[in-house]
């Protein structure tokens, strides 16, 4: 690796680049790139992607796109570890919504939003008391989503839930994002239980199961 891309503005750590099924958000189930990006300053209790935090690649943003490009997508999504912690994520979205993809971000709320091109589609998660990172969230970020951007709430219990229903009151986040996003913590709790409190409250709520774990059983690349 030479000196050059090291020190260069347009080098990211990356993970991998694979292609799947989006397996969350409004687009599960639609053929998907992800760029998973290394590095992450959450340690959520329920990570499925420790593998993410360190290592890595360093590549250049031209080759990001170029491996990409080679997926003919549709769809790209942008995510981690925590995508944010690299400052140069903010001069990727851009070149990828210019290369014509619909692009969506993946942060765990803890990193600014300020500077994410607005053709992007944030999915914002707000940590639970489960997580064990609620102290993490950062509330000025909640003002700069927008209509077409999602918010995601992980429930691994009773507490978490009643605690993101509040949430979903007090900042009226179903107003103010296309989608609030309901999920089970994988093993944790049954997604019959969330479905059961979520029509018994009425909530305007979107619950999902992370399908990618339903088909490849968690295997990394998927």
């Amino acid at each position: 690796m030479s000196n050059t891309l090291v020190h260069s503005q347009d080098a990211l750590r990356i993970t991998e680049i694979f292609y799947s099924l989006q397996g969350e958000t409004r687009t599960m189930g639609l053929p998907t790139v992800f760029v998973r990006l290394t590095g992450c300053p959450l340690r959520c209790v329920y990570c499925d992607t420790e593998y993410a935090f360190t290592g890595g690649e360093l590549v250049s943003i031209d080759d990001v796109l170029e491996k990409v490009a080679a997926f003919q997508p549709r769809y790209v999504t942008v995510t981690g570890g925590e995508p944010l912690a690299q400052p140069n994520c903010l001069r990727l979205l851009p070149r990828l919504c210019d290369a014509g993809y619909e692009v969506s971000l993946e942060t765990g709320g803890a990193m600014p939003l300020h500077g994410v091109d607005p053709r992007v589609v944030t999915v914002l998660d707000l940590k639970t008391p489960a997580s064990g990172e609620m102290q993490r969230n950062d509330y000025d970020n909640i003002p700069l989503l927008t209509a077409t951007d999602q918010l995601k709430f992980v429930i691994c219990d009773r507490e978490d839930y009643e605690w993101a229903r509040f949430k979903l009151d007090e900042l009226q986040l179903a107003e103010r994002v296309s989608d609030v996003l309901f999920s089970p913590s994988h093993g944790t709790l049954s997604g019959r239980q969330l479905a059961e409190w979520i029509l018994d409250d009425k909530l305007p709520v979107r619950m999902q199961l992370q399908l990618h774990k339903i088909l490849w059983n968690d295997q990394p690349g998927h």
